[in-house]
């Protein structure tokens, strides 16, 4: 009787193994690590802040610290200085680590479209017809050597300026911006949502340039071109594959959120702080840029062409380097998810 009772018990336990999965292989490998981003609350970083409001991390195994820091240039310091494992930052920033021989690679698309906005203050109407006219005016963008001051220079080159002659001024992602502009700090701002809508709402700038539809940004790049994206070391994605491999389906999880959520889901879901003291204003903003996200998280061949095209437009050693854009974006994680 008691050899009968031992071996059921034995075969309930090789079944309860059977049908569990097997994690082990699967288990991150760094199961916490640090993610840098340069501005969090814009909506640009939407992906980012859903992930972490939904629990996408802790589903995957993993234990994220978040450190913002203000700007995408300076997130991408931090990467390459080894006080963060990760970063939600620009695609450019991994074509020109590329070109600078740092092996940085993106893992998925977040943003399909820049998103980002270059105003201009109402006093100038009448002057600044094109981004050439900026010349001698002081720009505010998220950070120097940030994903918004990249847009302004691409749109003064493509007017036949110089982006040297004017002055670019760190104003951050948040009040700070606003209150730039409303104070007289600046006469341009290249930024991104809720700012912008802030400052239309405001009535305090007129619209140059506007990357937050697939129109606008045809009209502006000619085509497709990836914006916010998923990047880290190639030396860590090949010694933390599974780690990786989480990150990217906590991140598709939340493009997979957004492809249906409405704004007044995304105002439910993400820190009050972010509404910029005006809630109303913020789901409007959302309404604004909910076409930016990725819906496949891949980015294309011609979004690649594209994004170096816009650097090389006001970037000579890039536009006569050799960058292998495929060693730009790791398209395997991407894939892992959807089968």
């Amino acid at each position: 009787m008691k050899i009968k009772m031992l071996l059921a018990a034995a075969a309930a336990v090789m079944l309860t193994a059977a049908a569990a999965p097997d994690t082990a292989q699967a288990a991150p490998e760094k199961a916490k690590l640090t993610l840098g981003v340069g501005g969090k609350p814009l909506l640009y970083y939407l992906p980012l802040t859903i992930a972490e409001q939904k629990g996408y991390f802790k589903a995957e195994g993993l234990d994220v610290e978040i450190n913002d820091f203000g700007g995408g240039a300076k997130s991408l310091q931090a990467l390459v200085g080894g006080s963060v494992d990760a970063v939600t930052g620009a695609y450019e920033h991994t074509i020109r680590m590329q070109e600078k021989g740092q092996d940085i690679r993106a893992v998925i698309e977040l943003g399909r479209f820049p998103g980002i906005v270059l105003a201009v203050k109402k006093e100038h109407q009448g002057k600044v017809k094109t981004a050439a006219d900026l010349k001698g005016m002081k720009i505010g963008v998220t950070a120097p050597g940030s994903s918004t001051n990249f847009f302004v220079n691409y749109l003064i080159a493509k007017a036949g300026g110089n982006y040297k002659d004017s002055a670019f001024i760190g104003v951050g992602a948040g009040a700070g911006a606003v209150a730039a502009m409303q104070k007289g700090e600046i006469d341009a701002i290249s930024n991104l949502d809720p700012v912008i809508s802030k400052l239309e709402m405001d009535k305090n700038v007129f619209i140059l340039a506007d990357s937050r539809t697939e129109a606008g940004t045809k009209a502006i790049f000619g085509g497709s071109n990836p914006a916010a994206v998923l990047y880290l070391k190639n030396e860590f994605i090949e010694k933390n594959p599974q780690t990786t491999q989480a990150l990217v389906n906590a991140f598709h999880k939340a493009l997979v959120w957004l492809a249906t959520a409405k704004p007044e889901d995304v105002a439910a879901t993400v820190p009050e702080a972010y509404y910029l003291g005006d809630k109303p204003l913020y789901i409007a903003a959302v309404k604004n840029s909910m076409e930016t996200y990725s819906r496949t998280g891949v980015i294309s061949a011609d979004g690649m062409k594209s994004a170096f095209n816009m650097l090389a437009q006001f970037d000579e050693a890039l536009a006569k380097s050799n960058v292998d854009l495929n060693k730009t974006f790791v398209d395997k994680f991407v894939k892992a998810v959807k089968k």
